[in-house]
């Protein structure tokens, strides 16, 4: 049994191998994690070919190539995976080592469905999320939500504000 690269704890026969091998991604994040697993395992061919068009001609082969030999690929994280109809956001990050240095590298990936197959479209690499404030209210005093009670007995004590 081999487990697949992509940390689904699935075979890697079950997983990624199909789609390594032409089976259509059924997922934006199925699509991801083959990805990786591609680099894990050096079948590159894969990545290239499921570039959407518009970004293919930027695929550096030789940058990926040693980028796949130099690296030793330790983790997969999906983050966060959200799809609408045909397109689609998975934010992963990849732990690896690489020069005797263990790095991480975070990316906001966006993804297309063509013809019933999942594209790599543009990725926003360690990309930097909104953050989120907290104002703290006491029990007693009003609710920021505007409903006139107190904050006890109703949102709580905290509320997140954008």
């Amino acid at each position: 049994m081999t487990l697949c690269p992509c940390g689904s704890k699935l075979e890697l026969s079950e997983c990624c191998a199909p789609i390594l091998a032409g089976t259509p991604a059924p997922t934006a994040e199925a699509l991801m994690r083959s990805r990786y697993t591609a680099f894990v395992l050096r079948q590159l061919d894969h990545v290239e070919r499921t570039h959407a068009p518009e970004v293919r001609d930027d695929f550096n082969r030789a940058e990926a190539e040693r980028l796949a030999e130099e690296c030793v690929w330790k983790s997969l994280e999906i983050r966060r995976a959200v799809e609408t109809d045909d397109t689609a956001e998975v934010e992963f990050a990849i732990k690896f080592r690489r020069e005797q240095q263990d790095m991480i590298q975070t990316e906001l990936a966006s993804f297309r469905r063509e013809n019933g197959e999942w594209l790599y479209v543009s990725g926003e690499l360690n990309p930097v999320m909104p953050t989120r404030h907290v104002a703290k209210v006491g029990r007693n005093d009003p609710c920021p939500c505007g409903s006139g009670k107190k904050a006890k007995k109703c949102c709580g004590t905290t509320q997140l504000l954008d």
